[in-house]
């Protein structure tokens, strides 16, 4: 290509508060002369989990150690294949400050809220410890907290205020954008965007569907885009908890169909699990390779 990397993505502004122009970004794609995605033989899919820049060190508000050299990794590996990347799908945390995760939800005896980090039970609920601040989602958030429970999930984590629709934080990541619309550009292909984790009664780690949601909303719009790719490619964040989940999710659903579940590999270079996670992460991959047949690469490795 005659763009240069350089020119498309500055590594020293990766997780940084300064916006791109992505008019530039455009003028520079005019210059070159790659395919129509529509073109490709072999269909790439890179599905890239919650690159936004509340997970980013330094300016997130539940930043990821080692989000911002992923970034720099992933947005390299798009450079290097962009003439055989096909299509890019993007999840996005998307959150209102009234949600079960969140602090504003609960409230303690003495009207405080709890701290980021706590963890809520159903048992704590039943015995006062915490409370609803509406008395009207009372029995719902009840509920969901006996089935995630029954159901042997994640228990309920506060999270810190993240990814609140419409903030920075929800934005993508702006040097890993500046690729996205260059190769959009390049390659005559539209990204797709998929939003998750607006339901205020639960949570929703995984792309496909939320820890427990009694209508069994199930994203096979998702679903459907990757069994219409030859090879799909996972990178974001964090390893240990959306990216793992959405792997975990897509995985089940394949589970019957190992010509699916082969196709999907995972860039482990390009993703960081939260502190403490990493064994466990590691672990919960490698079962994944064994059962489903998934690829466990860095990003160095895999030419498309």
């Amino acid at each position: 290509m005659k763009t240069t990397y350089e020119r498309i993505v500055d590594v020293n502004e990766i997780a940084s508060e300064k916006r791109g122009d992505i008019q530039d970004i455009l003028a520079l794609a005019e210059q070159e002369d790659l395919p129509s995605a529509a073109l490709d033989k072999k269909r790439n899919l890179l599905l890239a989990i919650d690159v936004q820049n509340d997970f980013m060190e330094s300016i997130g508000s539940l930043p990821v150690t080692g989000s911002k050299s992923d970034v720099q990794r992933l947005t390299r590996w798009m450079y290097k294949n962009m003439a055989s990347l096909t299509q890019i799908m993007c999840s996005l945390d998307s959150h209102s400050l009234l949600q079960i995760f969140h602090a504003g939800w609960w409230v303690d005896k003495a009207g405080n809220h709890p701290q980021p980090f706590t963890i809520i039970r159903y048992e704590d609920v039943v015995e006062g410890i915490w409370t609803v601040t509406y008395a009207d989602s009372l029995e719902q958030s009840k509920n969901y907290l006996k089935n995630l429970a029954a159901e042997g999930k994640k228990e309920l984590c506060i999270w810190p205020y993240h990814c609140l629709e419409g903030s920075f934080g929800a934005q993508l990541e702006t040097q890993f954008t500046n690729m996205l619309y260059f190769h959009s550009a390049v390659r005559k292909a539209k990204p797709l965007l998929v939003y998750k984790g607006q339901d205020p009664y639960t949570e929703m780690y995984g792309i496909i569907k939320a820890e427990y949601d009694a209508n069994g909303f199930i994203n096979h719009a998702v679903l459907d885009a990757i069994q219409a790719y030859d090879a799909i490619y996972i990178a974001g964040q964090a390893s240990s908890h959306c990216v793992l989940a959405s792997a975990a999710q897509i995985l089940e659903y394949f589970k019957e169909d190992k010509a699916i579940t082969s196709r999907i590999t995972l860039l482990t270079d390009c993703m960081s699990p939260i502190s403490g996670f990493e064994s466990v992460t590691q672990q919960a991959f490698e079962s994944m390779k064994e059962k489903y047949g998934i690829q466990i690469k860095k990003s160095t490795e895999v030419i498309l």
